[in-house]
């Protein structure tokens, strides 16, 4: 069964047929990538493809071109359009659980400080200060504003008068999923909208 590492890049081939240089513009032309299920990799980052690596994974025979752009490339032999959404042909199963990351956990939390509510810069606070038996996990570690972190410092939340917006929890992979659904990109473009589900009710 492959991973979402191993096909999150189309691998180099010599079957790859040699497009002339394109137009800058054409940098600008990303490809939605869905699992073999029709559901985006990702969603936050959104999962999303070069158009020459999109290209190079079609004539590679990885995925299937669901929807183009207007705009075309060429070889000597072929023009083609450029792909704006494509599908793995192979079904990727994604991990349960996420990897415990400063990224993951920043998502988890909304971006927000679990303390004051704040955005901006985060950095991360020990629920259970390290220094009284603490542990660096999902449970015991939250989205903390700089403020926020220098109040509480080696406190428990008791002692600095704190507390949490909500308790934390290791994520399913699911539930990281749909905290991204909640912020989508600047950028969509509109053949990706029947595969993109930003207004759909959450599930938990």
């Amino acid at each position: 069964m492959p991973t979402i590492g191993s096909m999150i890049r189309p691998r180099d081939s010599g079957e790859t047929p040699a497009f002339v240089r394109s137009p800058s513009s054409l940098r600008d032309h990303p490809a939605l990538v869905l699992n073999a299920d029709y559901r985006p990799l990702s969603y936050f980052p959104l999962s999303l493809w070069s158009w020459q690596d999109s290209v190079k994974a079609v004539f590679l025979e990885r995925v299937d071109i669901i929807a183009q752009y207007e705009q075309q490339v060429r070889s000597p032999s072929l023009t083609m359009q450029l792909p704006s959404v494509i599908a793995l042909r192979e079904y990727v199963k994604p991990a349960l659980y996420p990897a415990f990351t400063r990224f993951n956990l920043f998502l988890r939390d909304e971006f927000t400080c679990q303390y004051c509510g704040a955005g901006g810069e985060m950095t991360f606070d020990h629920v259970v200060p390290r220094s009284k038996g603490g542990k660096t996990t999902w449970e015991n570690v939250v989205a903390a504003c700089g403020t926020c972190n220098l109040k509480k410092g080696s406190l428990t939340l008791a002692k600095a008068n704190m507390t949490l917006a909500r308790k934390p929890i290791r994520p399913t992979a699911m539930q990281l999923q749909n905290v991204g659904r909640k912020f989508p990109p600047n950028f969509l473009h509109e053949s990706w909208m029947d595969y993109l589900y930003w207004d759909a009710e959450l599930e938990e």
